[in-house]
């Protein structure tokens, strides 16, 4: 009997034996992965004087991680279907771990931004292989709470980045904050060889080289022009440029995947009414919370004038949020309860609520926190309820031999969101200051640093809260209204379901 069998009849007949104890391995790995998205953040003044580097430097330290990692994901996950889920996670640990080493002992702004890209690699195979193995592991009847811990792990890891790199930062040199990832990978490392089981896609089928390198291409440059723009200008060259490359990189490859006779991505998936509104769902939630963050960061730093510890720490109540409903078991006991359209509904109108009470109670420059506390709490419990729903959507509609390719999915719609997110609410933000103050600073601190005394400060301080309510407004009008019709398509796919399960004929 082969690993990949025997792990399969394991999960047929109540899951692995040691499958909690894999799945807190996992999680830490995880974890590690997904801090390293926002905990650079924080560290820019050090970087700034120990480094000497520059704005554009800075931007690359942050964005090359992102950009190599959500290039790769689809990717990663199609290698790890294809040889094998477990040796592709030892070797992302592998490989995240060394650059971690490079980052941590960098002595130029070039090394470490050579070190992030590399990290990048090993961070798309930790997150297409970690939520596969939790499909593999898990049985029906427990599959919806382990993903419920994996998106607690996810989203702390999201939004516990400020706040774990500030206490860093305070006893130790910015090297630190990727030192820490050594010892993780490590242990995670030793673990997976010694618990994972191995399990791939028992059809062998070929590589799919080209859908490879068109996926890449497509997703690093439409990921590109999301991050350029804020800095560039929406319509500039150095935008618009990347972006009709992935659009065009990723219509290619749509095209070549619907030809292909082994491909990496069935494009059939997308006519799954299931499939599709989790992944609109999907998408919506991680905009609001993604946008909303990286706008209340600045916020609280730069209006309110809070250290960046302080405002890690105040930023905590969504991640604590997350993690408390999770851990009891209170969002997937919604989601047996109600089902999934319901749950989803209940998440994204939480989500919508929370970033309508930032806007309207908790964005001013009073220095009121009540408010923002408010949101960050409504905002968590709806992420606590829908993520886990959605993740399960969209993993159980597809193939247990495509479980790789699936979470490539779930992780690329997560950085697609996260980036969306922060370019259109950033937008808005920027054009409601814009029309409020005449300042030809591109940044807020540039602006405030240009002031020429204290009313002309108060003036852009109001003027940015006014922006950043009226952003907040903008994404809670979204979330809401996406959260309707990724219902809607998840109801129907049940109803289509069900249909076919009776024998009804179902039009397609």
């Amino acid at each position: 009997m082969t690993a990949t069998t025997a792990a399969t009849e394991q999960t047929a007949t109540g899951g692995h034996p040691q499958r909690w104890l894999i799945l807190g391995v996992i999680c830490l790995a995880q974890l590690t992965v997904l801090l390293d998205n926002t905990v650079l953040s924080v560290a820019i003044p050090s970087l700034t004087s120990e480094l000497h580097a520059s704005t554009t430097d800075i931007q690359w330290m942050i964005n090359a991680y992102s950009l190599v990692q959500s290039g790769l994901l689809l990717s990663a996950g199609n290698a790890a279907d294809r040889y094998g889920r477990k040796k592709m996670l030892a070797i992302g640990l592998a490989l995240f771990g060394l650059g971690s080493l490079a980052a941590g002992l960098a002595g130029s702004t070039a090394q470490l931004i050579a070190a992030r890209a590399g990290m990048g690699v090993g961070g798309a195979l930790l997150m297409t292989t970690t939520l596969a193995v939790v499909m593999q592991i898990f049985d029906d009847s427990e599959r919806v709470k382990a993903i419920a811990l994996w998106s607690t792990v996810a989203s702390l890891g999201f939004a516990g980045g400020p706040l774990i790199g500030g206490v860093i930062l305070n006893h130790f040199w910015w090297g630190m904050i990727f030192l820490v990832n050594i010892p993780v990978a490590v242990l995670a490392l030793v673990a997976v060889l010694r618990l994972v089981p191995e399990s791939k896609n028992p059809q062998g089928e070929r590589p799919d080289l080209l859908g490879a390198l068109l996926s890449t291409i497509g997703m690093t440059a439409v990921v590109y022009a999301i991050i350029s723009g804020p800095e560039h200008g929406w319509l500039s060259a150095q935008v618009l440029v990347p972006a009709a490359v992935g659009v065009a990189g990723l219509g290619a490859f749509a095209r070549w995947e619907l030809h292909t006779p082994y491909p990496m991505l069935d494009m059939h998936f997308f006519r799954n009414q299931k499939f599709v509104g989790a992944i609109g769902g999907s998408i919506l939630v991680v905009f609001g919370m993604g946008g909303s963050l990286f706008l209340l960061t600045q916020h609280l730093q730069f209006v309110l004038g809070y250290e960046p510890l302080e405002a890690g720490l105040r930023m905590a109540p969504l991640a604590l949020t997350i993690v408390g409903l999770n851990l009891t078991g209170v969002g997937p006991r919604i989601v047996m309860k109600l089902g999934t359209p319901p749950t989803v509904v209940l998440g994204m109108t939480l989500v919508a609520a929370g970033l309508t009470s930032i806007s309207l109670l908790g964005g001013g420059t009073d220095g009121s926190y009540a408010g923002m506390l408010l949101g960050l709490v409504l905002m968590g419990g709806g992420i606590a309820v829908s993520s886990p729903a959605m993740a399960n959507a969209i993993m159980s509609s597809i193939p247990p031999e495509k479980a790789g390719v699936g979470a490539g999915i779930n992780g690329t719609l997560a950085e697609f969101g996260n980036g969306l997110g922060v370019a259109v609410l950033g937008a808005v933000l920027n054009a409601r200051f814009a029309a409020l103050v005449a300042v030809t600073a591109t940044s807020l601190p540039a602006a405030l640093a240009a002031a020429g005394g204290e009313a002309e400060r108060r003036a852009i301080s109001d003027a940015f809260a006014s922006g950043l309510q009226t952003s907040q407004l903008v994404g809670a009008i979204a979330v809401f209204a996406g959260g309707l019709v990724a219902a809607a398509l998840l109801k129907r796919a049940e109803r289509a379901e069900k249909a076919a399960g009776a024998g009804t004929p179902v039009a397609a």
